[in-house]
């Protein structure tokens, strides 16, 4: 067997004679013995290495040395060689497609930075070099269209491996943009995320919200995520926009003790309201009956006052009922129908009704309603 000498680069020859030498060597490898195959197939390597270099020298200029890229251009023309079947065609065409193929997985799966398809890869190659043989030609840079039309494929395709070209070889954020080094790429990029310090708050008011009564939780939802008038809120819950106002404070109000403290503090919402947010307590004196009401009469409450006002107008010996709202600072629509149904209630049983003490906001309300007539000084 042959000593192996250090491959040298012989003189180039042109592809006919590529093709006769491996037809040859085809031939000449059918009866020979296994040392003998050896030599034939080396001397054809040998042969045929000026064609690899070729090859690779069209691949340079893109971050690669040459002798790498005629290291694995060489790789793809051995596995060219062992894999040639002279029944399918010409060699120099096989060696072409093995060794492109080589040389662009080598790009592909050893060079990017950055994973991008395969497809968008080879295509990135195909630009790169379409660019380079458009420019010798036009003298100018090439347009997209023109590259478009020199690989055959769409614009959106050229501009896409284009783009994707940045990944081949992405800048480094450690890399110093100061003379000095002192600063690099990366202190550049991104910022202070101010939302990042109010995630614990969010994630608190949450919690926080979960506790309130239904309709708070509504009605903020309504005001702050669907950025609704408090009007808008009071005609979509069928209540007086003061209400709306009244209920919105104490449930901010609520909020922000509980943020600041460790335990939240008792809500005095809905279910307080329930026990204590609206008294109604009857007095009598002979037969005329005070009513007294405390607290705020709206669209939760009315319906208690209401039963009591007809409990008092419905009782056997009264002649006169007296509803003393000195302690009701807010009254709604509800609030005044049990009051217009208790007036008309009376009146049927010939009882004397009257509203006393009602507060200012309070007496215009029922002003406007139509009943200023029942109205009486404390």
């Amino acid at each position: 067997m042959p000593s192996r000498s250090p491959i040298s680069e012989p003189a180039e020859h042109t592809l006919e004679d590529l093709d006769a030498a491996a037809g040859a060597y085809a031939r000449r490898r059918s009866g020979a013995s296994p040392s003998e195959a050896d030599a034939i197939r080396e001397n054809l390597v040998r042969y045929c290495l000026p064609f690899a270099g070729r090859l690779a020298r069209r691949y340079r200029g893109r971050g690669e040395y040459l002798e790498d890229l005629e290291q694995v251009a060489r790789l793809g023309l051995v596995k060219a060689v062992d894999r040639y079947d002279p029944e399918r065609g010409s060699f120099t065409a096989y060696a072409v497609i093995t060794i492109s193929g080589e040389l662009k997985r080598h790009f592909r799966d050893r060079t990017w930075g950055v994973h991008v398809p395969r497809r968008v890869q080879d295509l990135s190659l195909e630009v790169g070099h379409a660019s380079m043989v458009l420019t010798s030609m036009l003298a100018r840079k090439p347009t997209t269209a023109e590259l478009a039309d020199q690989l055959g494929v769409t614009e959106q395709a050229v501009l896409e491996a284009v783009e994707s070209a940045a990944g081949y070889s992405p800048a480094s954020l450690n890399a110093p943009v100061a003379g000095d080094g002192a600063m690099e790429f990366g202190d550049l990029i991104g910022d202070v995320d101010d939302e990042l310090e109010a995630v614990t708050d969010k994630l608190t008011v949450t919690e926080l919200l979960l506790r309130l009564p239904a309709r708070e939780r509504r009605m903020l939802a309504m005001r702050f995520y669907g950025n609704r008038t408090q009007a808008e809120i009071a005609t979509e819950l069928g209540i007086s926009q003061m209400h709306v106002s009244r209920l919105l404070s104490r449930a901010l109000t609520w909020l922000r003790e509980a943020m600041l403290s460790d335990v939240p503090p008792r809500w005095d919402g809905a279910e307080a309201q329930a026990r204590h947010g609206m008294q109604v307590s009857v007095t009598r004196d002979g037969s005329s009956l005070t009513v007294r009401v405390r607290g705020e009469v709206d669209r939760d409450t009315a319906e208690r006052l209401g039963a009591g006002l007809r409990h008092a107008v419905g009782t056997p010996g009264v002649s006169a009922v007296v509803v003393d709202m000195s302690g009701v600072p807010l009254i709604d629509a509800a609030g005044v129908a049990v009051l217009v149904e208790a007036l008309q209630l009376a009146a049927s049983r010939d009882v004397g009704f009257g509203v006393a003490g009602a507060q200012p906001y309070v007496a215009r309300i029922l002003a406007v309603s139509g009943l200023a007539g029942v109205l009486r000084k404390a």
